[in-house]
């Protein structure tokens, strides 16, 4: 369905006004102004004008202008006036992976505050980051748990969180976080899982090792810089082409494609191979298989966040643990204490401490010790 032209007026003021950029008693552009912009009549301008003093975001005065409300709770009619607790959850994907296990640990410590939880889903995408962002400011959630969208890049919805800040609507970050936010995070040690990924595989003698990293999220990074720590102080030479990096974008194919290559491609193959995460280790542990090579005992390799795909194959995946349930149930302790304290500003309660989860291997037979042979193929 298309956009009306006074909807495209309209959703334009709304935007700037739920990122900030037009505050409360701030002049917005005239109408004359308004239709240089949209090249629309002074009709259309004045309905759109019309429909947001209407809905409470604007009012008039008479002879100086129209102005930016300061939109209380009672200003705005919303589909959330009725619940005044309320908490959105903003994942990467909602349904798949870790993710339904993180949902329900929020949940069932939210449930018992009496909280009705909202479930959004960006899809690792950063427009769809900035609607969901716009929804929850019209509709004046008490609060926001949130997992940043492609969180090793520049992130051009930051504007959103700080008038999140000045709409004194808290938020807490889990799995990583905005760093020039500095925001209160709920995550995992992803560095040091990298860490003991790879010093899993060097104490089991492997010296040859490859690493994939999903580097477009910043726990792919901080995992890779623990890969490469760890190989640095056991004194194991890094070879550059061991360091496979991949994005959102093309996490289906380049994996499994550089992978494939370096089997057709090498007559020394890497002995063990640490991954970004237990569903990467998944694909490639079919690409070792429809290549005739065993895990373990041709190529170990090591996963991250015993998801449920650890257990599920023939082999048994090693595997970095992710605390899933336990960091939803911080994250939503730590945003039900922001809330219940937010006009307290003391800087040193507990309660506004970051949480770091430290990470522990779980075991399995996705990994074996070696001698120290030269793994080679003869097709």
């Amino acid at each position: 369905m298309n956009e009306t032209k006074y909807g495209k007026v309209k959703n334009w003021i709304k935007s700037n006004i739920l990122d900030g950029t037009f505050v409360p008693k701030q002049k917005i552009p005239s109408e004359t102004e308004l239709m240089e912009q949209f090249s629309f009549s002074r009709h259309t301008i004045r309905l759109a004008l019309g429909e947001l003093v209407s809905e409470g975001w604007l009012y008039k005065e008479q002879g100086a202008g129209t102005y930016v409300s300061e939109r209380t709770d009672n200003d705005i009619t919303t589909s959330n006036t009725t619940n005044k607790k309320s908490i959105a959850i903003i994942v990467t994907y909602i349904s798949d992976y870790i993710f339904p296990s993180i949902i329900r640990g929020a949940e069932s410590v939210l449930s018992q505050e009496g909280y009705q939880v909202s479930l959004f889903s960006t899809n690792n995408d950063h427009d769809n980051e900035r609607k969901i962002l716009e929804t929850i400011i019209e509709q004046k959630f008490d609060g926001v748990i949130v997992e940043p969208t492609k969180s090793a890049i520049s992130n051009p919805n930051i504007i959103y969180y700080l008038n999140l800040e000045a709409l004194n609507i808290p938020y807490v970050m889990i799995n990583a976080a905005y760093d020039e936010l500095e925001p209160i995070s709920v995550v995992l040690d992803d560095e040091k899982g990298g860490y003991i990924q790879t010093e899993h595989l060097i104490g089991l003698g492997h010296r040859n090792i490859l690493g994939f990293f999903k580097t477009d999220d910043l726990q792919g990074l901080k995992r890779m810089k623990g890969y490469l720590k760890a190989q640095r102080e056991n004194r194991v030479p890094i070879n550059p082409k061991s360091i496979v990096t991949y994005t959102t974008d093309d996490k289906v194919s380049k994996p499994v494609e550089v992978l494939e290559n370096i089997i057709k491609e090498s007559t020394e193959i890497p002995t063990g191979i640490v991954c970004y995460n237990d569903q990467l280790a998944m694909k490639l542990i079919d690409v070792l298989r429809q290549n005739n090579l065993r895990v373990p005992d041709d190529i170990s390799i090591i996963g991250f966040d015993d998801s449920f795909f650890a257990d599920i194959s023939e082999v048994k995946l090693t595997t970095v643990r992710h605390p899933k349930s336990e960091l939803g149930e911080v994250a939503a302790k730590k945003i039900i204490e922001l809330i219940k304290n937010k006009n307290n500003q003391n800087a040193n309660d507990k309660n506004y401490e970051s949480f770091l989860f430290e990470p522990v291997i779980v075991h399995r037979s996705s990994t074996k010790e070696i001698t120290n042979k030269l793994v080679s193929f003869s097709n």
